[in-house]
């Protein structure tokens, strides 16, 4: 199985290249950032709380999303591997992950680091904030959840390059250029032994 937790920043590409790499290798996708809105757009506690948390650009506490991650895992049934888009976003999380795989007999197989400076980040949230109306893409809020991001976040890159399965991605070029990089990086770090 491939089990790949996709890492970035917000606004990094980090759902454009999860939805490209479902259909490439037949994944699942499991993002928390979609199960929550999810949740907020029913209105339901879950929802509630997490809009609390997403409005000031803060993290949601570990065990309530632990809990949504356990339970959108054994709700899959047969796939050829996960996509974990959001999570972990810190080392507890990742600890958390393994246990949530080990209970599972899985594990993750690599990282995939997208890469972009944050003038290019705040530059696309911005612009995605226009398009889709999302009330957390506006300049004061992405600047809190890029600080929480360098804070709390970018040491996973560290904890999962201890482990060997750090996969560090140029995320600036076209759509189609950056896959191509990461597809590059599964044949010869995760999968050099695979034909197709």
């Amino acid at each position: 199985m491939l089990n790949i937790v996709i890492f970035g920043a917000p606004g990094s590409g980090k759902g454009t290249q999860s939805d490209l790499l479902k259909k490439r290798y037949n994944l699942a996708h499991i993002s928390t950032g979609d199960v929550l809105r999810a949740e907020i757009k029913n209105d339901s506690e879950l929802g509630r709380i997490a809009k609390g948390y997403i409005d000031k650009g803060e993290l949601l506490p570990d065990e309530l999303i632990c809990d949504i991650l356990a339970k959108k895992l054994d709700e899959l049934g047969t796939v050829e591997g996960v996509i974990f888009d959001g999570f972990p976003r810190t080392i507890p999380q990742a600890e958390a992950l393994e246990r949530i795989l080990a209970d599972r007999g899985l594990e993750v197989s690599a990282l995939i680091d997208l890469q972009v400076e944050d003038a290019e980040l705040v530059h696309r949230l911005v612009e995605r904030g226009k398009i889709s109306g999302r009330s957390d893409d506006n300049e004061d809020t992405i600047k809190s959840r890029l600080d929480v991001y360098h804070s709390q976040t970018a040491p996973l890159a560290d904890y999962y390059k201890n482990k060997g399965k750090h996969l560090a991605i140029n995320g600036i070029g076209a759509i189609e250029e950056i896959f191509g990089r990461i597809e590059e990086a599964i044949k010869k770090r995760v999968w050099p032994n695979r034909t197709s």
